[in-house]
């Protein structure tokens, strides 16, 4: 009779914060007071103490009461019913209350499921990433630049093989005497400038350019039959207009 009025008379209290926030875990404690009281047996809760979410339940250090990891998942006042301990002690009933952690009417994400649990997008960061193309667009315009510079060389070049194939012309007939001039002004204009293409006799004597000179005067020459002057020779022609498109070859 002594040990069961002693078992009737102890009363577990809980040990909890005055407040849960919403959606944390936190820790609540169901004791007995009592050191002579015999120690609690285990309460039987599984998934849930009360509308709480019961995610661990492990011995007091003292031996004399449980501790609840819990997790609340729903705002406002929370009411832990009395339990029934199965040794003819009941825990008393429990009342906290679980403070919001958002903003009223923003949503709860990650907690419930459903549509509101899915995390917004996250934009892409093209500012940053778009420093990791620096180093290529610095050497594709390092290409394009050189590629202009060398633009001139490369006009001076097809021009220089153009006039190789033109000259001497291979017959007195007008097509290959237009062709031969034709190919001979537009290497001049690749080394001089365009004002070359008018250039006349005078014009290249004035220039340095005798054997030029006899290449305009011998193309006329052709033109009504002559062959007088005759047709100079394209090495000669070439070793002065190939010194002056080095010398502004960039």
């Amino acid at each position: 009779m002594g040990i069961a009025g002693s078992i009737l008379s102890a009363a577990p209290v809980w040990k909890a914060p005055a407040s849960l926030p919403f959606g944390q875990l936190a820790v609540i404690e169901l004791r007995e007071d009592d050191p002579a009281a015999a120690a609690i047996p285990r309460p039987a809760v599984e998934d849930a103490l009360g509308p709480f979410k019961l995610r661990a339940v492990e011995p007091s250090a003292d031996g004399h009461g449980w501790r609840f990891t819990v997790q609340a998942m729903q705002p406002g006042l929370a009411v832990v019913p009395p339990l029934d301990l199965g040794d003819g002690r009941r825990a008393p009933e429990l009342r906290l209350t679980v403070t919001r952690t958002v903003d009223f009417g923003s949503p709860w994400v990650g907690y419930g499921g459903g549509r509101e649990d899915i995390l917004p997008e996250i934009p892409f960061p093209w500012e940053w990433a778009s420093l990791l193309l620096v180093p290529l667009l610095l050497l594709i315009g390092f290409f394009v630049w050189r590629w202009k510079r060398r633009a001139g060389s490369r006009a001076y070049a097809r021009a220089r093989k153009a006039f190789q194939s033109a000259w001497p012309p291979r017959s007195k007939d007008r097509a290959s005497l237009d062709a031969g001039h034709a190919a001979g002004r537009d290497l001049l204009a690749a080394a001089f400038g365009e004002a070359s293409r008018g250039w006349g006799a005078p014009d290249f004597r004035k220039a340095n350019l005798d054997a030029w000179s006899q290449w305009t005067a011998s193309l006329d020459a052709a033109r009504f039959g002559r062959t007088e002057p005759p047709f100079p020779d394209t090495a000669a022609l070439l070793a002065p207009v190939d010194l002056q498109a080095k010398a502004g070859r960039p």
